[in-house]
């Protein structure tokens, strides 16, 4: 394959809701480049882009997948990116990467919940974006609607490039308002014909509109503009690159991916029109400073996806951002300082990989087998080792499971095996919880865990089964309390004997300590499951030898450790060992550990105990109309409501939430609002469980504990 400079190069990500036509269109751009010379179908179960077992099985898309077209003596890459949600981090990665984002658009449906999703995927990542209006032979296509709907979603600045002279059954033929001409499509061929004199009036005020727009992108062009009253193609290709580069102007073309009508001239675009990795800005590094896509600088590259391929293990994508990267080239990484070597370097085209022996900045391309370098690592040329791009800023996990396998010696595979998919996945998670005693799960939504369960089903063969995760509930306690405890075991030879006397009480900053007696040394211990234990060593006249004091002090951790109300650890609790007595042969520290971890219990269940549950602020993206809907099913969990605020059409509600009250909540988000609906979390805080959320949990633990026995 020839190297492609930098102003060669163009890099588009497919984007929009399910069933919206992308790895159709991408199979179109492929035959249109002479990549392919026949164009697959997703019902054929063919095509270049949805090529793994799961795709084929599904009939959508799980994973981006990466593509090239060569088309006009330029290559443009293209991604395929999934269009659910749930795969929403494929799509942020691709974004990423690429310069420009194709958004297509079904002209049955208007703007759809995918739509909305994706633009504010887009508007994150400030990438330029063109709509690509799909689907227009159907007979419900409405194409004014749609485009209705998208001025009033996404705004004014939403341009006609084309628009379908016949929309619905039939539909072969569109009025381009950039060249003023009428393309029709025959017999698989497109003919260039005259704008028919029924459609010269729209078509000129459509340039019109397209001129200003245009012109607004540069005050040159403005002038031009005022002066001539209109604009040439070319001045209009400048100011639309201006205007997508500064996303003040959203280009809209007409597509029937279907039947390959309007690709080519849409291809034809995105070589003049659309901005090369050298008109976008620089990726920030994490030094602050700002990587400016240049060919003649020293090698980074930004490792952007992780796949596992069949035969070929882990293979890691990549844009190159400056320089250029040769096979064989000896490189540092940024983020470990690991030295790596490029074996084999590629350009792929969905299954298909073409070795290559250089990609220069701008450009994609893969590499397999890499040691240390996995997604969102900078790989440098040994000149500039150091550097670290920004890495991806993934959405952090919606919901969680505890998951387990079917057959119980298969568990430590499986928790093997969740972790590399972590690797491959950054929006899934999985981990052992030693408080849950369970292996949780965490992803984007019940379909991304389903997609985990059938990957780990039919590829690793494992069976395995979601079920509720437990929640990390904390104990603590609201008063004083006193107790003793007396260890005293004889049985035969030496024996066990030990007695501790203690008070404990809330901790908090500023707390006030008894006065009864005196401290003489303090322990502080931070939490590894937060808040404090705070120890007071409060023994006069020898009642208990200093040896024993550390052993009392573990008793007390093991014993926070598994909390005496649910087995949950406790936290914020102060303890004052006061008196005590030893035994001069029977007395040892396993003894007195027993004796404070017993004493600990009893001044625990007298202290006013209280379980704390897990707070989560919650915020929740939903269109105005459902607003009323969502509140009131938040106050049925429990909810408080911490304020609203406008996001364009959207409201974001803002509301601290129980943990408890938050499985399967995207499931009931989805089915209140069609899907319209989106949600994030962060953990906040502990609070207090109401009296009667207490009492069960209390029920529960005792039930279970007798289960046990």
């Amino acid at each position: 394959m020839k190297v492609y400079n930098s102003n060669e190069v163009k890099n588009v990500v497919l984007i929009g809701g399910a069933k919206t036509g992308k790895t159709t269109l991408a199979e179109c751009m492929l035959f249109e480049s002479g990549l392919i010379s026949r164009r697959g179908s997703i019902e054929d179960k063919n095509t270049v882009s949805d090529y793994r077992a799961i795709e084929l099985e599904r009939q959508n898309s799980v994973s981006s997948t990466v593509l090239y077209a060569e088309f006009n003596g330029k290559k443009i890459n293209i991604i395929d990116a999934p269009g659910f949600d749930d795969y929403v981090g494929e799509v942020v990665s691709a974004l990423t990467v690429c310069d420009t984002a194709i958004m297509l658009v079904n002209a049955q449906n208007g703007v759809e919940v995918g739509t909305e999703i994706h633009w504010r995927n887009t508007r994150r990542q400030s990438t330029p974006v063109i709509f690509a209006v799909n689907h227009l032979d159907h007979e419900n296509s409405n194409f004014d609607e749609t485009v209705r709907q998208l001025k009033t979603q996404f705004g004014k600045n939403l341009v006609i490039c084309q628009y379908p002279v016949n929309p619905g059954i039939g539909y072969n033929a569109l009025i381009d308002v950039l060249q003023m001409k009428m393309f029709k499509f025959v017999d698989g061929k497109t003919e260039i014909l005259d704008i028919p004199e029924s459609e010269k009036e729209k078509a000129e005020e459509h340039q019109l509109a397209l001129m200003e727009s245009a012109a607004e992108s540069d005050e040159a062009l403005m002038e031009i503009f005022f002066d001539k009253g209109i604009l040439t193609e070319e001045e209009m290709v400048k100011g639309f690159l201006l205007g997508l580069t500064s996303r003040g102007l959203f280009p809209l073309f007409c597509i029937d991916a279907k039947h390959n009508y309007g690709v080519n001239r849409l291809m034809q675009f995105i070589l003049n029109a659309v901005p090369s990795p050298q008109d976008m800005p620089g990726r920030k590094t994490n030094a602050g400073t700002e990587l400016k896509c240049d060919p003649k600088a020293p090698m980074s590259l930004f490792i952007y996806k992780t796949a596992i391929e069949e035969h070929l293990g882990e293979m890691s994508f990549f844009k190159v951002y400056a320089g250029e990267v040769t096979e064989g080239m000896d490189i540092s990484n940024g983020n470990n300082g690991q030295k790596e070597r490029i074996s084999q370097l590629f350009v792929v085209s969905g299954k298909k990989r073409e070795k290559v022996e250089k990609i220069v900045a701008g450009d994609l391309g893969a590499a397999i087998k890499m040691k240390s370098a996995h997604t969102c690592d900078t790989l440098n040329s040994l000149k500039n080792p150091d550097i670290q791009i920004e890495p991806i800023n993934f959405p952090a996990p919606k919901i969680s499971m505890a998951v387990r396998a079917k057959n119980q010696a298969d568990e430590e595979k499986l928790g093997t095996l969740l972790h590399e998919y972590n690797k491959v996945d950054k929006t899934f998670s999985a981990n052992f919880s030693k408080e849950l005693k369970q292996n949780i799960a965490q992803a984007q939504g019940e379909l991304h865990l389903n997609t985990v369960k059938w990957l780990v089903e039919h590829i690793n063969k494992i069976p395995i089964e979601y079920y509720a995760p437990k929640i990390p509930y904390r104990e603590t306690i609201t008063k004083q309390a006193k107790a003793m405890y007396r260890h005293k075991k004889q049985s035969g030879g030496s024996g066990q004997f030990g007695e501790v006397h203690m008070l404990i009480q809330p901790y908090f900053e500023g707390m006030k300590h008894p006065t009864e007696f005196p401290v003489r040394g303090v322990e502080e211990h931070i939490l590894p499951w937060g808040g404090k234990l705070v120890y007071h060593n409060c023994i006069v006249g020898g009642a208990i030898d200093a040896r024993f004091m550390p052993a009392i002090v573990k008793g007390l951790m093991e014993k926070m450790e598994e909390g005496p109300l649910t087995g949950s650890y406790a936290r914020d609790i102060a303890v004052y060992v006061f008196d005590g007595k030893m035994h001069p042969v029977d007395s040892n520290e396993i003894s007195f550990k027993l004796a404070g971890r017993n004493a600990f219990r009893e001044a625990f269940k007298n202290a006013g105990p209280k379980i704390l549950e897990p707070i989560y602020n919650v915020e929740v993206m939903v269109p105005e109309d459902k607003m009323g809907d969502i509140m009131t099913d938040l106050q049925g969990r429990r909810a408080v409501i911490m304020g609203m605020e406008s996001d364009g059409n959207y409201q974001k509600i803002k509301a601290k939430v129980p943990l408890a009250e938050m499985y399967r909540y995207s499931t009931a988000l989805s089915s209140i609002t069609s899907g319209r609906a989106t949600y994030g979390l962060k953990f906040a805080d502990y609070a207090p469980v109401p009296p009667d959320v207490q009492a069960n949990l209390l029920k529960v633990y005792e039930e279970q504990e007798k289960e046990e026995e």
